[in-house]
């Protein structure tokens, strides 16, 4: 089916440009086909769920609206680039709204820490756990402002082709740490045990082990200071609608309920797909933003590649997944702010049963969100709707989540209402489950990792399956799993570095 064939916007058909299809419909493949709008393309974005969104999907249930997915908005510039490249506003079709404060940060023994942009805010936050770290955090603050100013602002849109361009930014990663992982930074910094954990827990919002991850990920503290934390009123999906919105403006096509069964490719070049259903189409270009491994194994014949194969892919490290927890409550709990992280008891031990192991543990750390405390049209009247997030081992772990899941909810479910939701269950009127199963089987994540690959140093910027395809001419990437990475914002500047490497649809 087409999508959004109903749009307020006017359609005109642009059949004599060349043709770009893009595989996937999330926050990486609408973005990645408004930038290809804007450079003259005709657009058909194929997308194998019901609506648009990808992991940023929603649903409703019982008169409650979930968001599946990304739930926190940084660097807001990069959406409204996409609606001026339509000649519209942001303003014109979405309300951000900025979160203050940012998240609060709960520890196991019930006291908490919030996150905020203002700086004096955050500095008397350190001072009430740790007057002795203030130095230090600060400290640190100008390192992360450093790092956010390269590692995002120079280098999150330009396109690692070459072992040269790695070596090029060698020294500045160097200089910043980038060989040394979050957490070992942050703790020359700071000493306080629970502030180390304030400041190295980032990585997990893109799928990386703090203690792992590299050090170039200590850019995310400045990076939600300079643009805030924000919220789509209507959530997330108000976003999704949004850029499906500017598609159509373009005279472009969102066909839903569409699988892509296989790239096509002839001497080394892209030129089509081929869907479930037998139709083939064909392409001038091609653009993923399916999982990078999950294209590669399965959208391609193994003939047709020379770096990542099999063998390659199966070596690669892969991100945790998650277990979530969809639910409406048939009251509201006001003290309950919009983003809340509630940590357990352990912190590395955890982390290295979750990426290490890859073992369920019975203790967990989880982040809760509460969007209707912004926004409360996301609930029937006197509700709140909520999801609440546990990181766990992705499917190369042995946990059989047909049967484990049901109890780790219960497991959940009982912890808070031991401590921020009061007598949760017998208030629960809706709910709804997704472990690392629907990753792999509805999302497409291999090994039903939610963020691709692991954020490592060995698997970013050059080392990361790139923008454009190494192995396929006329074949791009975007999404999670290519440069920059995971999250919001290295989605959408996945898409931002089409600009440097597809040719302008003139030259075709």
């Amino acid at each position: 089916m087409d999508w959004l064939t109903s749009s307020p916007f006017p359609a005109e058909p642009k059949t004599a440009c060349p043709h770009a299809v893009v595989i996937g419909a999330g926050f990486g493949g609408l973005a990645a086909a408004i930038r290809l709008g804007a450079r003259g393309y005709r657009v058909t974005v194929l997308e194998r769920l019901a609506e648009p969104g990808g992991r940023a999907a929603v649903f409703r249930q019982d008169g409650f609206t979930f968001d599946a997915g990304p739930t926190i908005l940084t660097a807001p510039f990069l959406l409204e680039e996409l609606w001026h490249l339509c000649g519209r506003r942001l303003d014109d079709d979405l309300r951000l709204v900025p979160i203050e404060p940012f998240y609060r940060i709960r520890f196991n023994d019930g006291t908490h820490f919030d996150c905020s942009g203002d700086p004096e805010v955050m500095r008397r936050e350190v001072m009430r756990l740790s007057p002795g770290d203030v130095a230090g955090y600060e400290r640190f603050m100008r390192l992360s402002e450093t790092t956010c100013r390269i590692g995002f602002e120079q280098l999150g849109d330009v396109p690692f082709a070459s072992v040269a361009d790695m070596v090029r930014i060698a020294p500045d990663l160097l200089r910043l740490g980038g060989h040394r992982s979050v957490y070992a930074v942050v703790s020359k910094f700071i000493k306080d045990p629970r502030l180390r954990v304030v400041f190295s827990f980032h990585p997990l919002l893109i799928g990386g082990n703090p203690f792992s991850a590299s050090a170039i990920y200590t850019l995310i503290p400045y990076l939600e200071r300079r643009w805030g934390v924000h919220f789509a009123i209507g959530g997330t999906g108000a976003v999704v609608r949004g850029l499906a919105g500017l598609v159509a403006s373009q005279g472009n096509v969102i066909r839903c309920n569409a699988t892509v069964d296989q790239i096509l490719v002839s001497n080394g070049k892209a030129h089509g797909v081929r869907l479930a259903s037998g139709e083939t189409m064909a392409a001038d270009i091609v653009v993923s933003n399916a999982d990078a491994a999950w294209t590669y194994r399965k959208l391609l014949p193994p003939e047709t590649r020379r770096r990542w194969t099999d063998r390659k892919l199966d070596r690669a490290r892969y991100s945790m997944s998650l277990f979530l927890w969809y639910f409406g409550t048939s009251r509201r709990y006001e003290a309950v702010p919009h983003h809340t992280i509630m940590l357990g008891p352990r912190y590395r031990g955890l982390l290295r049963d979750i990426f290490g192991r890859k073992v369920l543990s019975e203790d967990f750390s989880l982040y809760l969100h509460r969007p209707t405390a912004t926004d409360p049209s996301l609930a029937p009247p006197g509700c709140d709707a909520f999801y609440v997030l546990s990181p766990v081992p992705n499917l190369a772990g042995a946990t059989d989540w047909r049967t484990a899941a049901e109890p780790y909810r219960q497991a959940i479910a009982a912890h808070l209402s031991a401590t921020v939701l009061p007598d949760l269950e017998r208030h629960v009127v809706s709910s709804k489950l997704m472990t690392p199963l629907d990753f792999q089987d509805q999302l497409l994540a291999w090994q039903g990792a939610a963020f691709g690959l692991e954020p490592v140093l060995l698997q970013s910027a050059w080392f990361r399956p790139h923008n454009r395809s190494e192995d396929i001419a006329n074949l791009y990437l975007v999404g999670a799993g290519t440069h920059p990475g995971a999250g919001v914002p290295g989605v959408l500047s996945s898409a931002k570095v089409l600009d440097r490497v597809v040719p302008h649809a003139s030259v075709l």
